[in-house]
């Protein structure tokens, strides 16, 4: 095995975080699961995301999720010794991660811009909530927040009313949006010498996925329905219960699978010819008719019996499960993480990598790595 299997592609970088919560941390990980030695500075009373639930062997879920293979150090940058560590630890860094309020550390002396100054080759990264200019700069930004601002929840949920999404969709893709940024400054840095800056905000980072709703509405005057487990301008796309009670999610993209559903799955070979059903257009003008026709077709079928037809037939179609059928999904891939309470299982990271079995650091307590990284970045140890 070669020394890159073994350490991963980032292994010698050094990656300083001031970072809380998720979306920062969110990046910040992905750069440790490739070999990254990661510092996480917390304050004395840690990343807040550590009391976030105790549902992880006592431990908050979030913070076992997003911290694996960190080392933790406690400082107090208002404190004179701490701050002048902290300023050792970013002069060492490849990459300085930071979350905290827009201008917070840059009253404190240590705003992106001039950290690179004196340290050409460093990336920074600032995560905000709305960026650091304009009216919404000083906006408290969490996901929810955002999501409700950004108009994501106006297109999601029942059409009784707008819904969240299940997850922290916001801070997770600001997160995503920020790894990638940094794996792009790197690549650049590798060829010019010279660090970057790289701002990214949990509004711009939604945005972008708001892209079709955004050009749909410009293009037509309206918004996207909500429709619940439907699809706006396809039909039928949506959920049916079966005769045991599980809900089955189908899916329609063309008119040949439209056929194919009909003659294999409701055994009407000629429904497609009968006017209303005979496009996409005219069934989502239709969809009332459609729907409930669908629905007392499965009505009659079990759960397998509906998932045996739908195969034959070759529709796309999905059991709407809960969290506990999640849990038990056979292409559900885990990997075990080591806590301070124990091994954790979780959802293995998406990418698939060729090569032997990637192992996947421990999460730290807090301030874990306090006095063997006080040592190692002393000014006694000639780094300051």
């Amino acid at each position: 095995m070669t020394d890159l299997a073994q350490k991963g592609p980032l292994a010698g970088l050094l990656v300083v975080t001031l970072e809380q919560a998720v979306a920062a941390p969110t990046c910040s990980v992905k750069l440790a699961d490739a070999g990254a030695r990661v510092i996480k500075v917390e304050r004395p009373e840690g990343d807040f995301a550590r009391g976030y639930d105790q549902a992880a062997s006592g431990q908050s879920s979030y913070f076992v999720w997003l911290n694996r293979g960190k080392e933790s150090i406690a400082l107090d940058i208002k404190d004179p010794a701490d701050k002048a560590l902290f300023a050792r630890l970013v002069a060492k860094a490849d990459v300085f991660i930071q979350n905290l309020a827009p201008g917070a550390l840059a009253r404190a002396g240590f705003g992106s811009d001039a950290l690179r100054a004196r340290h050409p080759r460093l990336i920074t990264v600032d995560i905000s909530g709305y960026g650091e200019e304009g009216e919404y700069a000083a906006m408290k930004a969490y996901d929810l927040l955002v999501q409700a601002e950004s108009g994501l929840a106006a297109i999601t949920g029942h059409p009784a009313g707008p819904g969240r999404v299940g997850v922290s969709l916001v801070d997770i893709g600001c997160g995503h949006a920020a790894h990638a940024a940094v794996l792009e400054a790197l690549i650049e840095r590798g060829i010019t010498g010279q660090g970057k800056g790289i701002a990214v905000s949990l509004f711009d980072a939604i945005a972008d996925w708001m892209n079709v709703p955004l050009m749909f509405y410009e293009g037509t005057g309206r918004a996207p329905e909500r429709v619940g487990l439907a699809h706006p301008s396809i039909c039928p796309y949506g959920a049916f219960a079966t005769a045991d009670g599980a809900l089955v999610l189908i899916s329609i993209q063309n008119e040949r699978e439209w056929a194919a559903f009909c003659a294999g799955v409701l055994a009407e070979p000629g429904l497609p010819g009968r006017e209303g059903w005979r496009s996409n257009t005219e069934r989502v003008a239709n969809r009332a008719g459609v729907d409930a026709h669908i629905a007392t077709a499965f009505a009659r079928l079990t759960r397998a019996e509906a998932a045996s037809r739908l195969r034959a037939a070759g529709t796309a179609f999905g059991f709407v499960n809960g969290v506990a059928e999640f849990a038990r999904h056979p292409a559900l891939r885990r990997v075990e993480v080591a806590t301070p309470a124990g091994p954790v299982s979780m959802a293995a990271p998406a990418a698939r990598l060729t090569g032997a079995p990637h192992a996947f650091g421990p999460v730290p307590r807090l301030d874990e790595h306090g006095a063997a990284i006080r040592a190692e970045f002393s000014a006694a140890a000639g780094l300051g």
